[in-house]
């Protein structure tokens, strides 16, 4: 994309309207005609972004490209990569999840920071190279909840001052690379037992608290002049009772105007449905100070709302045209900020940086009987949790065969039970049901002895404090499964330091 000197302000309040929202892109319907048709009609009506979800990286490249030369305003291109652009995007490097990061390094040190730094870059030239301008990354939110269903390991840490570093770090690498960087979820998602995809959380805390824990990263990012912010649909009673992204006192009261952020504000997606009992969302999103909509479920139904909303004097038409120019000064600052044209990237280099962060992130919590490392072979291994990950493990190749029930685990000298969780939108966990919580319980009371290794949320690990050794892995990827088998082989040493606390009570 080549610079520009200065963006055309559109003057049809219909452009206006589409310029506001990023609205959604399919990869995978790219080869549908008709789908790619509609996509670019938005682009020709002046739609503002799209945010990516899925598709293979040429073809998410290629079309990205043919927009990018058609619109007359260049599009934002967002994405939640928290872990790398092949989160969304096949063909390109995954990397460990936030709080993987957090236990593998530690950036007062200045190797870790480097390290951490070139992981940072790696993100941001494949991002780059993809056609992503606006990483929705770092998460910020401060995870207070050990049951929070949609943060968990999406976080760096329990520590607000933990947070606020990497955040800043994240921040800085990012927009060093021409990126405008997105934190969120603003004012903290993290202490929360509610998913917002499913339902409103409300954060029951005092003002002290959401000032000294879930703020303090925001402030921190403020002060690091973040490009960008994303507002939580989350209720902070002490603050307001309306939700934070349709709040004016939280949004302009609290963030704009107290915090003194300049930079764009933009709404979670608002196709989540803890917005769903509330009346006219887009404006009263505008309304509240938002500049940018994230994720509608129709942008033309969106845009006629706004169109209407106008004509009634329900939304003032200052409010949509300051919110169109906080959005091009943004997109000249990207257009002018972005280094050469990337024609490559080392996907080879970019992999060994990710297994190297991933093998530093397992951390052993415990090895009461020096069980580690292993020598018997006599050992079992029990899958537990999300099933989609039972098939493709490598840990079945630590054992002669695997074990579903207590039966066959009386006969082996030790148990290894391999417990994989997830986080993602609409599910409405982040642990192990109690039912199976008790079968495990049951088969580690008759095991001569067990290792426990959890992958994905560490905080599954509270309940089995019974168990001999106590692993912590915060991904359910193959990546993170071989460097766990390394470290119980005795081949690489436990290196992670557990990022959040976790209470060793067995219930």
């Amino acid at each position: 994309m080549s610079a520009r000197k200065n963006i055309a302000i559109p003057h049809e309040p219909m452009r206006k309207a589409y310029q506001v929202i990023i609205s959604r892109l399919d990869g995978e319907r790219l080869d549908d005609t008709a789908y790619r048709d509609k996509l670019v009609e938005l682009v020709d009506n002046g739609i503002g972004g799209f945010i990516i979800f899925g598709g293979k990286l040429e073809t998410i490249r290629e079309f990205i490209g043919d927009m990018q030369a058609r619109a007359d305003i260049p599009l934002f291109i967002a994405s939640d990569i928290e872990r790398g652009a092949a989160q969304q995007i096949a063909g390109l490097t995954a990397f460990p999840s936030q709080m993987a990061v957090a236990a593998a390094l530690d950036p007062t040190y200045k190797d870790d920071e480097t390290l951490l730094k070139k992981m940072l870059e790696a993100i941001a030239d494949e991002s780059a190279y993809a056609g992503i301008n606006m990483p929705l990354i770092p998460v910020l939110d401060v995870n207070r909840d050990p049951d929070n269903p949609i943060i968990c390991t999406r976080a760096f840490s329990d520590n607000p001052d933990t947070v606020s570093r990497f955040g800043s770090i994240y921040i800085d690498a990012l927009q060093q690379r021409g990126l405008i960087s997105c934190p969120k979820h603003f004012p903290g998602h993290g202490d929360t037992t509610t998913d917002s995809h499913i339902a409103l959380p409300v954060m029951k805390k005092t003002k002290d608290d959401l000032y000294h824990i879930d703020l303090k990263p925001f402030v921190s990012a403020v002060k690091n002049r973040a490009d960008a912010i994303m507002i939580g649909h989350l209720k902070v009673p002490v603050l307001d009772e309306m939700p934070a992204s349709l709040s004016k006192h939280i949004i302009t009261g609290l963030l704009r105007t107290e915090l003194g952020f300049e930079g764009l504000i933009v709404t979670d997606a608002l196709n989540m449905h803890a917005l769903k009992e509330f009346g006219d969302v887009p404006v009263e999103c505008l309304e509240a100070g938002a500049n940018v909509l994230l994720h509608p479920d129709d942008p033309d139904e969106t845009v006629s709302a706004l169109l209407s909303a106008l004509r009634g004097k329900r939304l003032h038409t200052d409010i949509l045209d300051s919110s169109v120019k906080r959005i091009l000064a943004a997109k000249m600052r990207f257009m002018n900020n972005l280094p050469s044209k990337h024609n490559e990237i080392d996907l080879v280099k970019h992999s060994a940086l990710s297994q190297e962060i991933s093998q530093r992130s397992v951390t052993l919590l415990k090895d009461t009987s020096a069980l580690l490392p292993l020598c018997n072979s006599n050992v079992r291994v029990i899958f537990a949790g999300d099933e989609n990950y039972f098939s493709r493990s490598p840990f079945d190749a630590l054992t002669r065969s695997s074990a579903s029930g207590s039966n066959e685990v009386q006969v082996a000298e030790t148990i290894i039970i391999v417990i994989f969780t997830s986080v993602s939108a609409w599910r409405g966990s982040s642990g192990i049901s109690i039912k199976e919580k008790m079968r495990l319980l049951s088969i580690i009371n008759n095991a001569n002895k067990s290792i426990v290794v959890s992958f994905g949320s560490p905080y599954v690990l509270r309940h089995f404090s019974n168990a001999d050794v106590l692993i912590a892995a915060y991904d359910a990827t193959v990546q993170a499964q071989q460097a766990v088998i390394r470290c119980l082989k005795g081949l690489c040493p436990f290196t992670g330091k557990l990022p959040v606390i976790i209470s060793e009570v067995s219930s």
